[in-house]
């Protein structure tokens, strides 16, 4: 599996596998793509943690809407993370930040 970090109001466009673009009627599915119930808030952003199946290289991520004046139009996320990243990076995350900033899903209910 392969990881991802994308902020709350982003959502996923295109996805490109191992042969290019990926193509739904020659894979015959949407790609495995699945949000987990685990984020961290960095500069009052809170970024989810998203998973992705081995075959996906890479993911363009959009904002939902106009997200506080952005021009953003897309970005291609090429360096998809593997569990030792995430693992790191949530260890940093949870050691800078104050105890709040590190929530599951179920914490914000």
């Amino acid at each position: 599996m392969k990881y991802f970090f994308l902020s709350e109001g982003w959502t996923i466009s295109r996805v490109w596998g191992t042969q290019g673009l990926w193509n739904v009627t020659a894979w015959r599915r949407q790609p495995d793509i699945q949000r987990l119930s685990l984020c961290i808030v960095e500069r009052d952003e809170r970024l989810w943690l998203h998973q992705v199946e081995n075959a996906v290289l890479m993911v363009e991520v959009r904002p939902q809407a106009d997200i506080n004046g952005s021009t953003i139009g897309h970005v291609v996320l090429k360096r998809l993370m593997n569990a030792e990243q995430v693992i790191d990076r949530l260890c940093t995350s949870f050691a800078t930040c104050q105890l709040g900033h590190f929530e599951t899903e179920r914490s914000l209910n």
